[in-house]
């Protein structure tokens, strides 16, 4: 990997991050493809009308089906998808926590039933990096333990102690697969803990960004904890992570969470908002959200946002989605998730020019004002 940081403004970076099969231009939102696809959406598609260089796929899905090795014989996740950019791999120990019912954590890994067929697994720091050699990503995410908020002070420090040893663990065992020529062209993050405690964070920062990882992700937030206590952690957090490698912030969020996150220092971001949000009717626009679904939409000839480009609002209108929707129609979802998931990329894109022409706070301040 290959990390630049491009420009400054305040706390806000614009970057460039080269991998094997991609360049990304930062700040950059990663569309969640949970099972090797993004859903509603097919290779042709993103490459079409979305264009990210980067998406998301997860360790812990792709291990129950098709199997990691399956996809390894199948030409790894760039053949088997036929997406050619770069992917990155969560881990599985946020299905730790949101399968919790099915999960037992110990020492030395987490043990889980498959929510597929009840079979018990066992994932350790170790096998978790294996599966995502098999699986080829361009990015692996290291196993962490997350704690649901709010927790108790002893859960909290558990947890960061039991993720900063398998951080260890973890990239001793993958520094070492590539002494032997595995992995070679895949690089692996760690996950910064500690709930929303300052002192906590702080540790769990030191203690992992010591560590020769590629790039370092803050974990464990927007799980419960109100949106004020998640932004100020991340402030926080950033002071004790490198300059010099990427900031990713995992599972957030809204266009609001991405812009105020922005502007406290993070580079990276994933969510399965856009996408959920447009299967449930719900589409994002410069002048907030909307539910298409409502009759008000039903002899709407406007498409969903005047301000976008996408291939959905340059073509078709509210009144033609909002009947899509109403009937059920297959259709609707792929209309609804391109025009979401365009919007999220766009947004990214109007935050990197402003950083770069330093008229950040501008930006932000137009951004509210069409909401308002």
């Amino acid at each position: 990997m290959q990390f630049q940081l491009d420009k400054t403004d305040g706390n806000a970076r614009a970057c460039t991050i080269k991998t094997t099969h991609s360049t990304i231009q930062t700040p950059v939102f990663m569309p969640v493809g949970t099972v090797g696809a993004v859903k509603a959406l097919d290779a042709t598609d993103l490459a079409t009308f979305i264009k990210p260089e980067i998406i998301l796929g997860n360790t812990y899905h792709l291990y129950i089906r098709p199997g990691d090795e399956t996809i390894r014989v199948m030409g790894k996740l760039h053949g088997f998808t036929k997406f050619p950019k770069s992917f990155l791999t969560d881990s599985g120990g946020f299905q730790a926590f949101s399968l919790s019912s099915n999960v037992k954590i110990d020492e030395g890994g987490i043990t889980f039933r498959s929510h597929v067929d009840g079979s018990k697994h066992y994932f350790t720091p170790q096998k978790v990096i294996d599966i995502q050699h098999n699986l080829g990503s361009d990015i692996m995410m290291i196993l962490d333990d997350l704690v649901a908020l709010p927790a108790t002070q002893e859960r909290i420090k558990a947890s960061i102690e039991r993720t900063t040893r398998w951080a260890q663990e973890s990239i001793d065992y993958f520094r070492a697969k590539q002494s032997e020529g595995i992995g070679i062209e895949q690089n692996i993050f760690a996950i910064i803990q500690g709930g929303t405690d300052n002192a906590f964070r702080e540790k769990s920062a030191k203690e992992l960004c010591a560590m020769d990882f590629d790039g370092f992700a803050i974990g464990g937030l927007s799980v419960g904890e109100a949106n004020q206590d998640m932004y100020n952690t991340v402030a926080w957090t950033t002071q004790f992570m490198p300059t010099d490698k990427p900031r990713y912030l995992m599972g957030v969020g809204t266009p609001e969470d991405l812009v105020e996150n922005v502007s406290r220092g993070i580079d990276m971001f994933d969510c399965v908002m856009p996408t959920r949000n447009a299967r449930n009717g719900t589409l994002f626009s410069s002048f907030g959200k909307f539910s298409i679904k409502k009759a008000e939409f039903k002899t709407d000839e406007r498409p969903i946002d005047p301000e976008c480009g996408c291939m959905v609002c340059q073509t078709y209108s509210r009144a033609y989605l909002c009947h899509l929707f109403r009937a059920k129609e297959i259709t609707y979802f792929r209309l609804a998730t391109i025009h979401n998931l365009y919007y999220y990329l766009d947004l990214m894109k109007q935050m990197r020019e402003a950083i770069l022409e330093e008229r950040f706070e501008a930006f932000k301040y137009e951004f509210y004002s069409k909401r308002s």
